[in-house]
């Protein structure tokens, strides 16, 4: 079994998320969904599952009349990350 892997990460999407999220303050959905080429549905129950685990704060706010969400790795959220690529590291040293 391996140590630290957290199956909330086995998807693309989630690893995508995760990764962008992890170099950047914060990205909005538009930016997720462009980056990651997903449908909105897809991006957005993904990012629902990352919100249930705490790994991700979402923001939501208007510019102008459009609403914009928002969304930032929690500090819990960048600790389960960064644990699940050591243990995806370890596993590829085997």
């Amino acid at each position: 079994m391996l140590e630290n892997y957290n199956k909330a990460f086995e998807s693309r999407i989630r690893l995508g998320v995760m990764s962008v999220l992890m170099v950047n303050e914060s990205a909005d959905f538009s930016t997720l969904k462009s980056l990651l080429e997903v449908t909105d549905g897809n991006l957005a129950s993904h990012l629902k599952a990352l919100e249930e685990n705490e790994y991700v704060e979402v923001s939501k706010q208007f510019i102008g009349r459009k609403p914009n969400t928002t969304y930032k790795v929690t500090p819990f959220g960048r600790k389960a990350f960064e644990e699940h690529l050591k243990a995806l590291e370890t596993l590829l040293k085997k």
